[in-house]
Formats: C-alpha cells, sequence, structure tokens
C-alpha cells in the first residue's frame, strides 16, 4: 500500500541501500585493471548524478535520492581505497591466478570457461567469478591437465583445468 495512501510522509520510511558485493573480512580487495577502471567511471558517473541533483529544486525525493547516494559513494570510495590493482599479464602463465581466464572440463558435460576477477567484476552469466568464491579458490594453483574439486552446496564437483590464459 503506498505511503500516500496511508498517510505517511515518504521521508520517515528508512533508506534502503543495496550493498555492494561482498569482501569477506581479512580478503585483499583484488581488482583487475578494467574492474579497477570501472569502478572510478562508476564513482564519476555517481557524482555527476549528485550534481544533478543537487542543483534540482529541494523536495523529499530529492532528499532521499541525495542521501543514497551519499551512502553509495562512501561504500564505494571505501572499495576503491582499498583496491589492489593486479595487472593479469604479470602472473605465472603456466598456473591459475588471479586474472586467469580457465577453461575446465566438469566430468560430464562440455567444457566451461571462468575467468578469475574481483568482487566488484564478478557476473557469473558472462564466466567472471570472484576470486573469493568456491569455484575460484578450488582453481588456484592449479595447472592444466590438474583436476580441481569443488564444494558446491549440490555436492562435490570435479573440474580438469584444460587452458589458462592471461589476457
Amino acid at each position: 500500500m503506498s505511503k500516500a495512501f496511508k498517510g505517511e510522509d515518504a521521508s520517515e520510511a528508512p533508506l534502503v541501500v543495496p550493498p555492494r558485493a561482498p569482501l569477506p573480512a581479512g580478503e585483499t580487495n583484488y581488482v583487475t585493471p578494467a574492474g579497477h577502471a570501472a569502478l572510478r567511471v562508476e564513482r564519476e558517473r555517481l557524482v555527476q548524478e549528485r550534481a544533478r541533483l543537487e542543483a534540482s529544486p529541494v523536495d523529499d525525493d530529492r532528499t532521499r535520492a541525495l542521501a543514497t547516494l551519499g551512502v553509495r559513494l562512501s561504500a564505494l570510495d571505501e572499495r576503491l581505497s582499498s583496491a589492489h590493482e593486479v595487472d593479469p599479464r604479470t602472473q605465472p602463465h603456466d598456473e591459475v591466478r588471479f586474472g586467469a581466464t580457465v577453461t575446465v572440463r566438469p566430468g560430464s558435460g562440455p567444457e566451461r570457461r571462468h575467468r578469475i576477477v574481483g568482487v566488484d567484476e564478478a557476473d557469473a552469466a558472462r564466466g567472471l567469478v570472484a576470486f573469493v568464491s568456491p569455484l575460484a579458490r578450488a582453481l588456484l594453483g592449479k595447472r592444466v591437465g590438474e583436476v580441481a574439486v569443488v564444494r558446491l552446496p549440490r555436492g562435490e564437483e570435479e573440474l580438469e583445468v584444460l587452458a589458462i590464459a592471461y589476457d
């Protein structure tokens, strides 16, 4: 039911801002160069949006939008300040490390490709997995021909490493 219908002021509603992708406590915030650039672009877009809102007429919606942007910028600035950029080209190319694109074959099924990236870059639908994910943790340190065992909620899956590439 809408707040207007119930006679409540929208400014009384709690501010809800979706959190950034989680980075486990104590983990270094590794990012690829592309991921680092994307975070900077995101920050610039938020700063521009804040400037646009600050120039608009004052009302409850503007105030809430500015507060939301403030929280998002603060979280993004924290993530940027902790970012540790890793150039995949500097990694040892004979084993799976951060930034690697890994081609694997499960015991049954087709080959799959996964790229190990930072938590803010992860997008499973595009084959981008966060370095803190169970899949990435199982693959890290493996070499071509080795088998990684991934522990998943549905059970264990064995993945043979077929190729390792660094773009």
